[in-house]
């Protein structure tokens, strides 16, 4: 299954520091967690995060989860320490934090080999600074160990000293070039967190607008939103059984001879049927799962 094919409807980051939090993850219907070491976790409790997250890891019981460490920079304290650690971990990602070049991910996939890392260990970058926007073409290109890029919505607003709107005007732009250097290369796409809890229509608007822009999936910060961006980011049953109807009826003519067929009054070419083959088969990923 390619990259993208994953399904990544739902990701939660989760405190390494919460014991609670990373042991209730196992009930969690997301369909990945980012076991965070950076943002959520503070400085004199770093050490016993990734202490918690490598034992809970490797004590399993995830099932069909992806699970994501989100480690410290390299310039920080505790980043080198964090690879490290993350390297054995059992894990199926790391997450490094503000990526601006592809340098940054050379030096951390560097660290990965000399630590024994898996070859299976993917590396996601976070794209949150004006400077990672602008390299996102490089960063998307840096390493085949690359398997996503996350958008760091909340850090982007700060830095542009933008606001945070119902429409998300003041990124789009940042979205949109993150999307296109991440679909180049062939990697998923996350959108960033939305921030107000209690704001649950605005919430689902703001998946339905990273779903209509491309992005595979909604990254959380509250296990209370995992339903809606599944249903969300799901295809739906409607667009499922157009789908196979797109592809049935382009078979139907590929064995008449025919290239292109008129399916309900439009035109179905390949790239159709490419989109549909993709739908059915996130689909069907999905309900593998449940």
């Amino acid at each position: 299954m390619a990259q993208t094919a994953r399904p990544r409807r739902s990701v939660l980051y989760t405190p390494g520091s919460n014991q609670r939090a990373l042991d209730k993850g196992r009930e969690i219907g997301a369909d990945g967690l980012i076991l965070d070491l950076e943002d959520a976790v503070a400085p004199d409790a770093k050490e016993t995060a990734r202490r918690q997250i490598v034992e809970t890891v490797k004590a399993g019981g995830y099932g069909h989860r992806e699970l994501i460490i989100r480690v410290n920079g390299l310039e920080t304290p505790w980043g080198p320490a964090d690879l490290t650690a993350a390297a054995s971990a059992g894990a199926d990602a790391v997450l490094l934090p503000k990526v601006e070049s592809a340098a940054m991910v050379e030096e951390a996939e560097r660290r990965l080999r000399q630590a024994g890392a898996p070859e299976s260990l993917r590396i996601w970058c976070m794209m949150e600074t004006p400077l990672g926007i602008l390299n996102a073409r490089e960063i998307a290109a840096a390493s085949p160990k690359l398997g996503c890029l996350v958008m760091g919505t909340s850090d982007l607003v700060k830095d542009l000293h933008a606001a945070h709107t119902a429409t998300r005007l003041p990124v789009l732009a940042s979205l949109s070039i993150v999307l296109l250097a991440a679909r180049a290369n062939g990697l998923a796409a996350l959108d960033g967190v939305h921030l107000d809890l209690a704001d649950d229509e605005g919430f689902r608007q703001h998946c339905l607008q990273g779903k209509e822009l491309g992005f595979d999936g909604k990254t959380l910060i509250h296990p209370k939103t995992v339903p809606v961006a599944n249903e969300v980011f799901a295809p739906s049953a409607a667009e499922v059984a157009q789908a196979e109807k797109i592809i049935a009826a382009h078979a139907a003519a590929l064995a008449e001879g025919q290239g292109v067929v008129l399916l309900d009054g439009k035109l179905i070419e390949n790239l159709h049927v490419e989109n549909a083959r993709r739908l059915v088969a996130e689909a069907q990923a999905i309900a593998a799962r449940a």
